[in-house]
């Protein structure tokens, strides 16, 4: 053991308490305007112009035609050369500002459509890569309490409700609250009398809108919810396919999902049922609205003509041929800015699920010690060294009290005082473990299905942390390993295998992502799986997808053992390693194992019992607690449960 200085960084705690979130909507839409200002900016300045054309042309009309009346009050007749000369040039100018007025308004579309996109999908692609870093982060524990369907549902259907909100409902918004100000300024600057009936008109806008508007809006966010209920019972359905063939259960399951599609139906009928009544509700209100104004504004000119000294509001037919586009327009924004409320009520339920998983705390690894590749020096000590020059590993182990870090050697010791731990609170499932696993030792689990013996396996690698106790590797307690380096230590081959789309070549080379095609070789011959490897078409080359399919059960559990051997871990866990190997295979396996573990730590958890006869030490669980430990001939001369077990008087289940 040698001793270095080095100095050694305080990290802050991953548990310290944070400040109160503002609502998941809102946190989407700032999280996508900080980190993406400048487009935010030139999208707002586009929608400026794209509402120009719009906004000028009841302005320019209502001009034109006052211009008109004015000028030919007393007939065309009267009026001079000069006087027609001066009224073309002024239609000719106001047509040409019209038309410049929409030339910058197709222009201003198209940039802000262009450069919303643009922006829109960039942050999307963030925030895909974000939750699926994210997701990676978290606890096993996470995924044991939410079903695996829901969680597909936030990166499709949640997701999806966030691109809709910033590439089409922000945008729509945006250009309705400008036309909508805009057009309100216009209507209060030519007629106040006129603009306040258009304000009554909005009010019951507004009504319809909060009372047919929030219950589409609470069936929408419900909607969401089911559907991520729905494709969590179809991925539950599929992977579990065989089982629903094999006891002819494919009718129940029907029923059950005719259930679950039925509340869908439901909840979907009644969100689109209110939805699909909001707009024509809003378009009869802008209707009347707009014959009202109309009808007023008539009345009004007429009063002004026919009784020029009574106490009224001045009304032409200039305001009143500008006023009622823009009543058109005011009503119509009105529509548009309602017809959104669908898409932001969705957008609440999918932001809410999105930060919802965002927000989930990741896995706590305060850990400081860590895995490193060494050598021993000239006086035998051991130091940090590149990969090229490493013959050991080591578990670097700095000192803050003494500021020096400390190397020990990597060898596979693991120990487990007085360990007690729980799934849930309220019951304890593993009850004082103590127990010692020396390297090269091979150690056994043996008990009833829930006895606990995965369960301690979990613990080894930290999928779970104790309750209580101690779990110390190579005399260095666990908690302070960091999590990373201790799982890069060992090697697991569980009862379920699985293997991902790619060659048989790149699923061995997952244990060890830098070994070469040799390495990866040899270790599927140790596992005895390149027998069936090169009898393949296109032997280590050929492509496996839907977690193998093509290969029977037993070839996919040799390709998870090559796994574990090119990994070459000092500790390897093999929990029903060869449960679904045949009996010859089993052994040969076997060989290839205490070949490859020699010197190494190994924990086999099996319900065959002649496959851990060999083991150093057995330990019989029972109810979270060991009751026997020994070898198997000791556990035999005992003649208590594991004879028992062994000679078939009782069974393992």
């Amino acid at each position: 053991m040698t001793t270095n200085t080095a100095k050694v960084n305080k990290t802050p705690s991953l548990n310290e308490p944070k400040a109160k979130k503002k609502s998941p909507l809102l946190r989407i839409l700032f999280d996508y305007i900080k980190m993406h200002h400048v487009a935010f900016i030139v999208s707002v300045i586009c929608i400026f112009f794209s509402i120009v054309g719009n906004i000028a042309a009841p302005v320019i009309l209502g001009s034109v035609t006052t211009e008109l009346g004015n000028a030919t009050k007393n007939g065309l007749a009267t009026l001079t050369p000069e006087q027609i000369e001066d009224l073309h040039n002024m239609i000719q100018t106001n047509a040409f500002i019209l038309i410049a007025c929409y030339v910058c308004s197709i222009i201003g579309n198209f940039a802000y459509s262009q450069v919303t996109a643009i922006a829109g999908q960039e942050y999307m692609n963030d925030l895909r890569r974000h939750l699926f870093s994210h997701m990676e982060d978290l606890p096993i524990r996470y995924f044991d309490r939410n079903d695996k369907g829901d969680i597909m549902s936030v990166y499709i259907n949640d997701v999806d409700t966030v691109r809709q909100l910033i590439i089409q409902s922000l945008n729509t918004i945006m250009i309705c609250g400008l036309t909508f100000l805009s057009v309100f300024v216009l209507m209060a600057i030519s007629s106040i009398y006129l603009t306040l009936i258009v304000l009554l008109g909005g009010i019951v806008m507004i009504i319809a809108v909060r009372h047919v508007g929030g219950h589409s809006s609470r069936n929408f966010i419900a909607q969401q919810k089911m559907i991520g209920k729905q494709e969590g019972f179809v991925e539950e359905m599929m992977i579990g396919l065989k089982v629903i063939k094999s006891f002819c259960h494919e009718e129940e399951s029907k029923r059950d999902f005719d259930k679950i599609n039925a509340e869908l139906q439901d909840v979907g009928t009644k969100a689109n049922s209110y939805a699909n009544i909001l707009m024509p509700i809003l378009g009869n209100i802008g209707n009347i609205l707009y014959v009202i104004v109309a009808v007023v504004g008539a009345v009004l000119n007429i009063n002004n003509v026919y009784n020029p000294s009574a106490i009224a509001p001045t009304i032409t037919i200039g305001i009143i041929v500008s006023f009622l586009p823009m009543v058109r327009q005011f009503t119509n924004t009105a529509s548009e800015i309602a017809n959104q409320v669908n898409s932001i009520a969705m957008a609440v339920g999918g932001t809410a699920r999105v930060c919802a998983m965002l927000d989930e705390p990741k896995e706590v690894d305060d850990g400081y010690v860590t895995l490193v590749r060494a050598k021993y020096d000239d006086k035998g000590n051991i130091v940090e060294c590149p990969e090229k020059e490493s013959t050991i590993w080591a578990w670097k182990h700095p000192h803050s009290a003494t500021h020096e870090i400390t190397y020990t050697l990597l060898q596979g010791d693991i120990r487990m005082f007085d360990v007690d731990f729980a799934y849930n609170p309220d019951k304890i499932v593993l009850h004082h473990i103590s127990l010692y696993a020396k390297p090269g030792q091979k150690v056994a689990f043996v008990g009833a299905t829930g006895a606990g013996k995965t369960t301690i396996t979990n613990l080894i690698n930290r999928f779970y942390d104790i309750a209580d106790g101690k779990v110390r590797y190579d005399g260095i307690n666990i908690n302070k390993i960091r999590k990373k380096d201790l799982r890069r230590s060992l090697g697991m081959v569980l009862q379920d295998t699985n293997l991902f789309s790619g060659t048989i070549m790149d699923n061995i080379r997952y244990g060890k992502l830098d070994a070469t095609d040799e390495e990866c070789k040899a270790a599927a011959k140790l596992a005895n799986a390149d027998s069936f490897i090169e009898r393949l078409p296109k032997g280590y080359d050929t492509y496996i997808t839907n977690d193998g399919g093509n290969l029977s059960q037993g070839q996919r559990q040799l390709l998870s053992i090559a796994r574990a051997a090119v990994n070459n871990a000092p500790v390897l866990i093999l929990d029903e390693a060869t449960s679904s190997i045949d009996t010859r295979t089993e052994k040969i396996v076997t060989e290839g194992m205490d070949n490859l573990m020699k010197g190494r730590t190994v924990f086999v958890i099996a319900h065959r019992l002649s496959t851990i006869q060999n083991s150093d030490v057995i330990m019989v669980l029972d109810h979270g607690t060991i009751i026997e430990r020994g070898t198997h001939d000791e556990l035999i001369a005992k003649k208590g449960t594991y004879y028992q077990l062994y000679t078939g008087a009782f069974e393992l289940e």
